[in-house]
């Protein structure tokens, strides 16, 4: 029998973009992969996962294995809880939901907050998992510029002004990475917080706060959360992924309880994995979390430190970044002629991978002089080697072919 296939319609919230993330990087040894937003593999407490791991299946093994779980989620929101006083917060029980992740999070609460066809503004760049979040659930995206002190807040009062003066849609969501913001490293100052708050709640809007590397602070200075200044009007967001390991999938949104219990109705799995989070909860509470963090910062920072010593003593001023205080990554402008989009395969002959900076912008073009490179992956040597491939390929990039 002859069968004839038509042409299936899928939904139209499939876009035609290409996968992109951590989750579906391509490993090739011999390519540094500059590229990856990974933590160091040397950075996983892989001792204290095996110990938490045995006691979790001694002690709770029938419970933890069940749907319901065990004592580990109690363990997991108590830790939260304890931690928040650092961001200028205060958070109780029905206030917090652990996700798989903290995409998973921003998704949920996108859903609860938004309609399709509503308006949600981000900064520019932003993060381009974020953005394709907002796509497929239908939502119009509109970018506002970045500085040396983060989303400048001036340009987005005067385009709420202008939007109630003529009658227009206001947004109903801000996205912000308030802490060395991907991709730029750059650090939300605390009187935008203040003025993103307050913008907020006047015009009636909410604020993701996607605070995914908030830990990862070479300084050792805290500032307050957005959410601090606007609890009311703000999701704040976080992740185990950037401190423990993001193999786990644990994040976790802090809301008022009532977006909680309605996050709640779109995770259609029921509990997050409640035997990795027992797992997670004989962590915390055994382990010194304190020298933990104090050893990540120490390894990020010397592994930030010689890919800007080397940058600058390869490229001279023929490119710019700012020097991040804390996360994952560097964001270099390369000079005029120089297309990074181009200059991937490039890159990739001479054995080095980077993010092109069109990936994080609404269009395309504003990006095509930059470059994501994440300087937490690699080791030191690898870091040099790499450096030395990405200005090769930038050579390669500028001379005809």
């Amino acid at each position: 029998m002859n069968r004839v296939t038509q042409m299936f319609a899928f939904s139209k919230r499939n876009p035609d973009l290409p996968l992109m993330g951590a989750a579906y990087a391509t490993t090739q040894p011999e390519i540094m992969p500059f590229a990856y937003g990974f933590p160091a593999p040397q950075a996983f407490p892989v001792e204290a996962f095996q110990e938490a791991a045995h006691s979790a299946l001694l002690l709770e093994g029938t419970r933890a294995l069940q749907y319901t779980g065990g004592p580990g989620q109690k363990q997991v929101v108590s830790w939260i809880i304890e931690r928040t006083p650092l961001r200028g917060m205060e958070a109780g029980l029905h206030q917090i939901l652990v996700t798989t992740g903290s995409m998973q999070a921003i998704d949920m609460a996108t859903r609860v907050l938004t309609d399709e066809g509503d308006d949600v503004w981000v900064e520019s760049p932003s993060f381009f998992g974020t953005i394709r979040s907002f796509i497929t659930n239908g939502l119009n995206i509109r970018s506002f510029p970045i500085d040396d002190e983060g989303l400048c807040v001036e340009e987005l009062e005067a385009a709420l002004q202008d939007a109630k003066r003529l009658g227009e849609k206001l947004p109903k969501l801000l996205y912000v990475m308030p802490h060395y913001q991907n991709p730029s490293g750059i650090t939300l100052s605390v009187e935008r917080r203040k003025k993103l708050a307050e913008l907020a709640l006047h015009y009636d809007f909410y604020i993701l706060e996607d605070d995914a590397y908030v830990e990862l602070n070479f300084s050792g200075d805290y500032i307050p959360s957005i959410y601090s200044f606007a609890p009311e009007r703000v999701v704040y967001i976080s992740t185990f992924s950037k401190i423990l390991a993001p193999g786990i999938r644990l994040g976790w949104a802090i809301a008022d309880s009532e977006v909680i219990e309605r996050m709640k109705l779109f995770k259609p799995d029921g509990l997050t994995s409640v035997f990795v989070q027992e797992v997670v909860g004989q962590m915390l509470q055994k382990m010194d979390f304190s020298a933990h963090i104090k050893r990540l910062n120490e390894m990020y920072r010397v592994r930030r430190d010689v890919m800007i010593a080397e940058l600058r003593r390869v490229f001279g001023d023929g490119i710019t970044f700012q020097v991040p205080d804390g996360g994952f990554f560097l964001w270099v402008r390369f000079p005029e002629g120089v297309n990074t989009t181009d200059m991937l395969t490039h890159a990739l002959e001479c054995g080095v991978s980077f993010l092109d900076g069109q990936n994080f912008y609404l269009t395309g073009i504003d990006g095509t002089r930059y470059a994501r490179l994440c300087y937490t992956y690699c080791d030191e040597a690898s870091i040099i080697k790499g450096v030395a491939a990405l200005h090769e390929a930038s050579i390669r990039c500028r001379c005809p072919q």
